[in-house]
């Protein structure tokens, strides 16, 4: 079946093997302290307080996207997030238990070699074991279409064994609809196809696929190329979005009055709470800023393009240097405290304000300068759809598109961030908001981003 090939199951299979490795490392390391398996009452003695642990480290883990599909950039990754999320996890583990004596586990040794075992086990089920689940046996595909979208899921699928799935070739369709119906229906009979995946949008093939209705017959399953790559990197291919698009997706990009108003609470509640909070930085902050630089200037009003194009000004703790008394800015001169405000998004703590005012969201798409949105939408076809809704703090595309231009014009770029702006606009939900958040968490533990 299809959801076998998109691995839907995957993060739960994960899921259940991470519990499973926490229980064995915390077994271990009893077994390896005291020379022998713990007896119940040992082991339950200590599972009171490591079931904490065992909460934080899924926790770290899905903010680190360990949930996420292990897509080719994922897997290449892998063995540097894997010890990213365990050195956290060993910080918070000698926090919790030698600072707060309620959890006090005594000898503390037990910790340490916890630790060791976990991160050993963690690599092997992550690295080793739980690439092998799933089906055995791995499907034959043929893939058409002549886009870039085919060329990237075709070198995906090969390059990956999670998919359970090949693809013996790319079939680039023929001016002649005909001619290209006798040519799949050969490779298929040729090759043994059991998945054809078609761009069932391409104007070539549009009188293509009822032509090849008798193979469904025989088992042959036929699957659209934009479905599966959005299926597969989470975004919309840019090259495959035209009128088909917004008639089958008008109702997800129309507004949705319970969503709207629910993430409209959440908005103003978390940033009253946020910008109490942070409100006792300023004083702090702003002494740091005067002491550097003697302008006056402490905040900055930039304007920005809002939901349906309105024109909304963001604040910001000044990072730049100050060109003269109107309050410009000076070149890329980033202040030396400048530069940490970026790095931690301490910079950025005023537009909390902005979120409760409206002009902003805590999750949406980032707002553009005025000049960048006028030459984007010149540029890039439907463009201004990503001002349908209310921008915001962090996005889709920010914990997933890293390269995005982030202080001039790039085109290229900035279509494949339209390509998360838009799959974030179809498929936006408050579950959805409450992965990004806790993701953004990681991005601001690495400074990515910026």
């Amino acid at each position: 079946m299809i959801m076998s090939v998109i691995r839907r199951k995957e993060p739960f299979l994960l899921f259940v093997g991470d519990i499973i490795v926490l229980f064995a490392s915390l077994f271990l390391a009893l077994s390896i302290r005291n020379g022998d398996f713990p007896d119940i009452e040992i082991f339950n003695l200590h599972l009171a307080p490591f079931s904490i642990l065992f909460v934080v480290s899924i926790l770290v883990n899905f903010i680190f996207g360990l949930y996420e599909k292990h897509t080719l950039i994922f897997k290449n990754r892998l063995p540097i997030t894997l010890l990213n999320v365990q050195i956290i996890n060993a910080i918070i583990g000698i926090a919790f238990f030698y600072f707060i004596p309620f959890y006090s586990i005594t000898p503390k040794v037990i910790l340490f070699i916890y630790i060791t075992v976990s991160l050993m086990l963690m690599s092997l089920w992550r690295m080793f074991l739980s690439p092998k689940l799933g089906p055995k046996r791995t499907q034959r595909a043929l893939i058409v279409g002549d886009t870039k979208e085919t060329e990237e899921l075709y070198e995906e699928v090969n390059h990956n064994s999670r998919y359970h799935l090949i693809f013996t070739g790319i079939l680039r369709p023929s001016s002649d609809a005909q001619t290209t119906v006798k040519e799949i229906s050969d490779y298929i009979l040729k090759n043994k196809i059991s998945l054809v995946v078609i761009d069932t949008r391409h104007v070539k093939l549009l009188n293509v696929v009822p032509e090849l209705y008798n193979f469904t017959l025989s088992g042959v399953m036929f699957f659209d190329v934009s479905k599966m790559y959005e299926s597969i990197f989470d975004r919309v291919p840019i090259s495959l979005v035209g009128k088909m698009w917004f008639v089958e997706n008008m109702s997800a990009v129309a507004p949705k009055f319970i969503y709207d108003s629910l993430k409209r609470s959440f908005d103003i509640f978390i940033s009253l709470v946020l910008g109490i909070i942070s409100i006792f930085l300023y004083p702090f902050i702003m002494l740091i800023m005067k002491i550097e630089d003697k302008d006056n200037v402490i905040f900055t009003f930039q304007p920005r393009i809002g939901q349906n194009n309105k024109l909304i000004n963001i604040i910001k703790f000044r990072t730049m240097k100050i060109a003269n008394d109107n309050g410009n800015a000076v070149g890329n001169k980033v202040t030396k405290f400048g530069s940490y405000m970026r790095k931690l998004r301490i910079d950025e703590l005023p537009q909390l304000w902005n979120v409760i005012k409206g002009d902003l969201s805590l999750i949406g798409p980032r707002p553009e300068l005025p000049k960048y949105v006028e030459k984007y939408s010149n540029e890039i076809p439907y463009y201004s759809l990503r001002h349908s809704i209310k921008p915001g703090l962090s996005g889709w595309a920010q914990i997933y598109h890293q390269e995005h231009p982030h202080h001039g014009v790039d085109i290229e770029e900035t279509r494949n961030k339209l390509s998360y702006d838009l799959f974030y606009i179809k498929n936006r939900s408050l579950l959805l908001d409450l992965k990004i958040a806790l993701r953004t968490i990681k991005v601001l533990l690495t400074f990515v981003g910026r």
